[in-house]
């Protein structure tokens, strides 16, 4: 990732369950262009539902059902294909909330949609992990 300021982002990499190196997420500064990383320190408002040391659960600008909450991870990671072995508990926190979500918005006994995206031809748009979480209304199948 190359932060607005035209500077280089230092990476570590690690090897991850596949064998491949994958690079660890940076720590957010300001100045980097991520708009999630820029919504989860604060710099830009959003309509938070929930937040904590792993991560912070916002309404989606665009919402495509009458709960669409997307749970973003306060580390910077781009998509499933950089996550490592030491991203499990993260994905785990990640689901549970949506889980949560979906049982406090009163959805959970009926049903209710949880989407990653990764990259461009899977509609990711932002290039952050998050977990839509979607419900309220009757979701048809296949989607897009």
């Amino acid at each position: 990732m190359v932060p607005e300021s035209g500077g280089i982002v230092p990476r570590i990499m690690t090897r991850g369950r596949d064998g491949l190196s994958h690079a660890a997420a940076p720590a957010y500064t300001r100045g980097m262009s991520c708009l999630f990383c820029r919504i989860v320190s604060g710099e830009i408002p959003a309509k938070k539902v929930f937040e904590d040391d792993d991560v912070v659960a916002f309404e989606d600008i665009n919402p495509q059902a009458p709960l669409h909450v997307l749970v973003v991870p306060r580390a910077h990671v781009a998509t499933l294909n950089d996550l490592g072995d030491g991203h499990d508990r993260l994905v785990g926190v990640m689901v549970r909330r949506a889980a949560a979500i979906a049982a406090e918005r009163g959805v959970a006994a009926r049903g209710y949609r949880t989407v990653f995206n990764c990259n461009g031809d899977a509609g990711q748009t932002v290039f952050h992990i998050h977990l839509h979480v979607l419900g309220g209304r009757a979701l048809a199948w296949p989607p897009g």
